[in-house]
């Protein structure tokens, strides 16, 4: 019996500290699309401000790509020996799912060129880096989220601008040999850095992992404003068909990652983790490629899919805590009934 205050103040000290996790999980999912909102609303209303840096858009990403680095560690790939199924669904999934439904959406919405050119490129882009903390909102599998970005991620140089190539080449030109060449220099080099100084200095990573998705959304940031200052005379014309083009990207994403989960026999957190893993875009690697391969107004989808990714999010997880709520009434109902 003397025992059972311990418990119950570990019981309280474990809720105390997912509560305090949650708040911190919550206050970065809706925290980030309201920094990269205003990044938009300075590049809009003082494009000249933001011109005098844009050639800061890869070195941004690189920073970006160094952060996640920096949150990975070797046993995040050991899920792929362990648990090489939705790891390998997840994969298959997000570079089929995505690029197909950018084809879907810009037939459906018929989109001029440079848009629809746009539109595939976030579409062929790896698992996007804000996608680990909307799974661990959504309560799905957060190993296998860190697992399946990383490996999406890695895979990017390869598979992002073949499928680009062949699925936006008849829209503009695509150089896949250049962009192939940038994705390693701006996103495997500095990724793999930062997973190598973890390893070394894991003390020091620890210190700094905190505030890690504050630098990053803040560069994201800087890359949006950079985007919309240089594309400001084609929003207005273009904004509200690039916005309804990039919700359904998105929702569809979240949608088909799902049922790809549920028809392939998955838990629900899996089934979660798959939606958010395939709906969620590496938008800032898609914005950097399109700002330097493409063209500015090419660049808007990822720039927009920046922010609606990050709010749609947050509603997603919403949703899925709902979900847990009303199953744990009706479970209490049901023992209480029976």
């Amino acid at each position: 019996m003397s025992e059972h205050p311990h418990a119950q103040e570990a019981a309280a000290a474990t809720a105390a500290l997912k509560a305090k996790q949650d708040r911190a999980a919550f206050i970065a999912a809706l925290g980030f699309p309201i920094l990269v909102i205003i990044g938009g609303i300075i590049g809009y209303t003082a494009p000249d401000a933001v011109t005098s840096i844009s050639s800061w858009v890869t070195p941004l990403l690189g920073v970006i790509m160094f952060g996640m680095g920096l949150t990975l560690k070797p046993i995040d790939f050991a899920l792929v020996a362990k648990r090489p199924l939705p790891v390998l669904i997840g994969v298959v999934a997000q570079y089929v799912i995505m690029p197909l439904t950018a084809v879907l959406v810009v037939w459906l919405m018929r989109l001029p060129a440079e848009i629809a050119a746009g539109v595939i490129l976030v579409g062929c882009s790896p698992g996007g880096t804000s996608s680990n903390v909307v799974s661990y909102l959504c309560r799905g599998d957060v190993a296998l989220s860190v697992t399946m970005t990383s490996i999406s991620t890695l895979l990017a140089p390869i598979l992002t601008p073949l499928l680009t190539l062949w699925l936006a080449g008849q829209y503009m030109e695509v150089s896949a040999s250049a962009m192939a060449l940038s994705i390693v220099k701006v996103v495997l080099v500095p990724v793999i850095a930062g997973l190598l100084v973890g390893m070394v200095l894991p003390k020091l990573v620890q210190a700094v992992q905190p505030v890690l998705p504050w630098i990053s959304v803040l560069a994201i940031s800087t890359i949006v404003a950079i985007v919309v200052g240089g594309s400001r005379d084609n929003i207005a014309a273009a904004g509200a068909l690039v916005l309804g083009a990039v919700i359904l990207h998105n929702c569809i994403g979240y949608a088909l990652g799902y049922l790809t989960g549920k028809l392939t026999g998955q838990t629900v957190p899996v089934r979660r983790t798959l939606a958010v893993e395939v709906g969620m875009q590496n938008s800032g690697l898609a914005t950097s490629l399109a700002t330097a391969y493409l063209n500015p107004l090419a660049a808007l989808p990822g720039a927009v899919f920046s922010v609606w990714h990050n709010l749609s999010g947050a509603v997603l997880a919403a949703l899925c805590r709902a979900a847990d709520n009303r199953q744990l009434a009706r479970n209490e109902h049901e023992v209480k009934v029976g």
